[in-house]
């Protein structure tokens, strides 16, 4: 009887294979293996595709840096826009306000220092954060105060008057090595953060932070600061790891003295612009599903890992859509967001125009951790929706991006609004071991990327993205954050 049973089972799983409709299915399981090999479909085509890594070299080879506010970030819309238009997207350009801080000269050396020979001075490498006002036309020359600590530096207050103030706290690479690189990010850049301003209450001449950057490679890190309504705002620069730890060992024996020259230029605040591109869905064209990167970047480098990656990925998801003719029940959206390094206007603009049909914004995706190879999915959504996602995560076992990582908190600067506002919200997981290496350095450029690792990442976006879209009905909404 076992022997005949087993027979059977063989047979039927023959059957199986050769007439997969030989067996009645339901229209559950009939959904679900249509949306299996769409899912499949997106994947292998991402695999085989080279245009996110083709649109990026576009943008940082032939555009370069773009801050806010220059013709290198209009020239970036102008061909984003272009570009989608091209591919039949709904395209829209939303108008933005945004900073126009300008970077000058930027220069600074010691000038004095136990142990100095006579007429000799050292030269440092550095670079200022954005917002930092200007020295004097001639520079200014101050004794050096290291600070380790915000506990110190309050300790210390009345020593910080008129000096230049060079706050030292590393990076935790540790923590990157270990998976937890925002972690290290977050811990190392708070000098960078709030450390100027701290320091201008307590009358300082002029503020130094510690590059935020776990390779020292004497690359100083820009990046912005938060000043306080209306504080005073000071001369601000990051320093070389190298050469903060260059003062560390020199103020250990003795008084510090340095020439800074700073000369940056906060402008009139510019025009500029999101560009918004629908790819209409089937169904529910007025619901749409994010999918978002930073257009801006920091003018040091050409922006290659922050943030033309996630741009690149999210043009490459409309594109994939149309060459393989998915046209999922709800819009896919992609926002190129304008002027997330320094002020997030572009987020707030987006935010306001869509808050009063919040209901619309079914979920946003935003790739803003670099280029690195995916390892799964952040995911800011309640538990019952990440085992919902099951399938999806399934799709994923390929090219290994099965980790489904559920958020406590927003992910994703520009798309945070949308988050607080109960929308589910969804970044890659990549591997950012190595991220803040080059992270705001003249050193982010396009030879960082590994064009495989950039099919992977779109293979990620574009498969959560219609799957999502796709889906008959939406994530749960998550609760909405109060201010």
């Amino acid at each position: 009887m076992l022997r005949s049973f087993c027979r059977f089972l063989a047979a039927a799983a023959v059957l199986s294979l050769i007439s997969p409709l030989a067996w009645p299915l339901s229209e559950a399981e009939i959904a679900s293996h249509a949306e299996a090999a769409a899912l499949a479909r997106i994947r292998e085509a991402a695999m085989a595709d080279d245009y996110a890594y083709e649109r990026l070299a576009a943008l940082t080879d032939t555009i370069g840096p773009r801050l806010s506010g220059s013709p290198q970030a209009a020239a970036a819309v102008d061909q984003v826009a272009a570009e989608m238009r091209a591919l039949g997207a709904v395209v829209q350009l939303q108008p933005v306000k945004v900073p126009h801080w300008v970077r000058g000269a930027e220069t600074a050396e010691l000038t004095a220092y136990p142990g100095r020979p006579a007429g000799v001075t050292q030269k440092l490498v550095l670079t200022a954060l954005g917002g930092s006002t200007a020295t004097p036309k001639g520079g200014l020359e101050r004794e050096v105060v290291v600070i380790r600590s915000f506990a110190e530096l309050d300790a210390r207050a009345a020593e910080l008057r008129d000096r230049i103030v060079l706050i030292s706290i590393p990076f935790d690479q540790q923590l990157a090595d270990n998976g937890h690189a925002g972690i290290a990010y977050g811990q190392g850049g708070e000098p960078r953060f709030r450390g100027p301003a701290a320091a201008a209450k307590h009358g300082a001449a002029a503020v130094l932070v510690r590059s935020v950057g776990g390779a020292n490679f004497r690359l100083p890190h820009t990046g912005a600061t938060v000043w306080s309504e209306g504080g005073t705002r000071l001369p601000a620069a990051a320093l070389t790891v190298e050469d903060a730890l260059l003062i560390e060992r020199l103020s250990a024996k003795g008084p510090v003295r340095m020439k800074l020259l700073l000369t940056p230029q906060t402008l009139p605040d510019a025009d500029s612009h999101n560009v918004i591109a629908d790819w209409p869905g089937r169904e529910k064209p007025d619901e749409v599903v994010v999918v978002s990167g930073h257009l801006d970047s920091w003018d040091l480098g050409t922006g290659a890992i922050d943030d033309g990656a996630g741009i690149a990925t999210a043009m490459a998801t409309i594109r994939l859509m149309k060459e393989l003719g998915l046209q999922p029940r709800r819009t896919i959206r992609l926002v190129a967001f304008m002027n997330e390094e320094n002020g997030t206007r572009g987020a707030k603009a987006y935010f306001e125009a869509v808050q009063k049909q919040i209901g619309t914004q079914s979920a946003a995706i935003e790739s803003d951790a670099g280029a690195g190879r995916p390892l799964g999915i952040d995911a800011y959504v309640t538990a019952a929706a990440l085992k919902r996602m099951q399938p999806l995560f399934d799709a994923l076992k390929p090219i290994g991006a099965t980790v489904p990582q559920r958020s406590e908190r927003p992910t994703g600067v520009d798309i945070s609004p949308l988050q607080r506002a109960g929308v589910p919200g969804f970044e890659p997981l990549l591997d950012t071991r190595h991220y803040f290496d080059y992270h705001h350095t003249a050193a982010d450029t396009l030879d960082k990327v590994e064009p495989d690792h950039l099919r992977r990442q779109l293979a990620v976006m574009a498969m959560l993205a219609y799957w999502l879209a796709e889906q008959e009905q939406p994530l749960e909404r998550q609760p909405v954050i109060k201010e």
